[in-house]
């Protein structure tokens, strides 16, 4: 059996992992460490949570231990899609690298620029980032690339595909061209494939498993359910409240208003529940993610930005409560339990309007995920809301969070519409109320009862409306033709023709 002192890592990096208490590694280690640390391209695929982090961490510890890096001119550089994982690959570095004597500089939002930069006085062996962040840094003159030796583009098929072509492709022309490039992500389609291609140079592709695949250690199944969000939310709390194995869990959403909606209602149901989204300052998100791994609290409700490589080794539950648009976020959700061997379960609501992108996933992944109570078609009838609403004609077309209006508590206020239309018909039975004209400049009165301004309508509180005219406010006669202001050029052709 193949452990980590065959795959040609240094004495110093065998005694970090040692002393983490690793012995064996994983198919992704085993399989790109060595190539890496001959300086080949690396495009390595393999299920979330199989260790892919430590894949390019271990040999570019090693790597580094020949050198030095210059002020404002770092040796290696690692990009990150979202600043959790940044920062959870600058925690492996530190753990794995406590031997060395590197600087590791961490450029992210949410953190001053001065900061930051007193670290990239000192230079930085290694620098992780994320790309906006970087090219900040890169326009205030902070940065010269030049001397990048190593680029890794983690969670490539996000970082590619989710908006960072263009960052990407600034950022490889302002490193050598010769440098050695690594790229992991879970899930690699061909059309992310075409990309990657464009920044490898004869890489040594090492796939693990299947791309998009699931780890056998998750039990995966499908909730049906009304459309209703309300019954969407009951239906999460029950199914919870079901699980006598539950130790934590986190809960997806596919918007970052409906993670706020839904903290809001657990937390009102008693249940100890985070929130986690892209809108948060990074303080408040560190703290956060930091609460959820010290177990003080039960629930994180997050979006995709939890999804992806987050590193908390012993989440039991992950719940869907938004089916993911793109069927590859479905690998990466449920990829937050069932980490390194042990056993977790996934559970994701569908409604009919979902179906489509539960059947994306079951193609994605290769399999059928079992019904936990029956399928849409054993649906029984939608149960009543709680709120104490009239029914409308057009109630099945709103939103609560839309027209309806409702308190901090999601109670519903009494129905708006009808002071409204009592007000309009009190309006409208009142007797019109005209304001007098005003009183005209010496200007204007020597101009024809045509050319006068008109008065406008007044409203109720007596300001003019000059929003609509109306014809029927006219004052003065009717004009014929011009009336008494004939243009100049035409009295001057008259005469000529006369």
């Amino acid at each position: 059996m193949t452990t980590f002192a065959d795959l040609g890592l240094s004495p110093k990096v065998l005694s970090a992992v040692t002393d983490a208490g690793y012995t064996i590694p994983t198919p992704i280690q085993a399989g790109a460490i060595p190539p890496a640390l001959q300086r080949r391209d690396i495009c390595g695929i393999a299920q979330t949570g199989t260790g892919k982090t430590a894949s390019f961490v271990l040999p570019m510890l090693t790597l580094l231990e020949k050198g030095r890096a210059r002020a404002r001119m770092p040796r290696t550089l690692i990009l990150e899609p979202t600043r959790e994982l940044a920062a959870q690959v600058a925690e492996n570095f530190e753990k794995y690298g406590k031997n060395h004597k590197l600087n590791i500089a961490l450029l992210i939002g949410g953190v001053s620029f001065e900061e930051q930069d007193r670290k990239l006085e000192r230079g930085a062996d290694v620098l992780i980032c994320t790309p906006g962040r970087l090219l900040d840094h890169c326009e205030r003159g902070k940065l010269l690339m030049t001397g990048v030796e190593i680029l890794v583009i983690d969670e490539a098929d996000r970082m590619l595909d989710m908006g960072f072509i263009p960052d990407i492709e600034r950022i490889a022309k302002l490193i050598p061209f010769t440098r050695q490039t690594l790229f992991f992500s879970a899930t690699m389609p061909p059309e992310i494939q075409k990309l990657a291609d464009r920044f490898l140079q004869n890489p040594e592709r090492i796939e693990v498993a299947k791309p998009s695949s699931t780890a056998k250690t998750v039990t995966q199944k499908l909730i049906a359910c009304h459309n209703k969000d309300y019954e969407k939310r009951a239906a999460l709390r029950d199914i919870i409240r079901a699980q006598d194995d539950l130790k934590n869990a986190i809960i997806f959403c596919n918007r970052k208003k409906d993670v706020a909606d839904l903290f809001r209602s657990l937390d009102r149901h008693g249940f100890s529940v985070g929130a986690l989204h892209g809108d948060m300052d990074q303080r408040s998100r560190t703290n956060m993610l930091q609460g959820f791994k010290d177990n003080q609290i039960t629930l994180l409700v997050a979006s995709d930005v939890a999804a992806r490589g987050l590193d908390i080794p012993d989440v039991s539950h992950v719940f869907n409560f938004d089916v993911p648009i793109h069927a590859e976020d479905y690998v990466h959700r449920i990829g937050r339990t069932g980490r390194a061997g042990r056993s977790g379960a996934a559970f994701t609501i569908v409604t009919k309007a979902d179906v489509k992108y539960a059947d994306a996933i079951e193609k994605l992944i290769g399999q059928k995920i079992e019904w936990l109570n029956g399928d849409l078609s054993s649906l029984p009838a939608p149960m009543e809301s709680t709120d104490s609403r009239p029914r409308k004609g057009r109630e099945g077309k709103e939103r609560e969070s839309g027209k309806r209006r409702g308190d901090r508590r999601g109670r519903v206020e009494k129905d708006v519409e009808t002071p409204m239309i009592e007000a309009v018909e009190t309006v409208a039975a009142q007797p019109e109320v005209r304001e007098p004209v005003r009183q005209q400049t010496e200007r204007h009165q020597h101009q024809p009862a045509a050319r006068q301004q008109r008065p406008y309508p007044a409203n109720d509180d007596g300001r003019r409306d000059r929003r609509h005219r109306h014809r029927d406010h006219d004052d003065g006669p009717t004009p014929v033709g011009f009336g008494d202001d004939i243009p100049a050029f035409m009295l001057i052709a008259g005469l000529a023709k006369a």
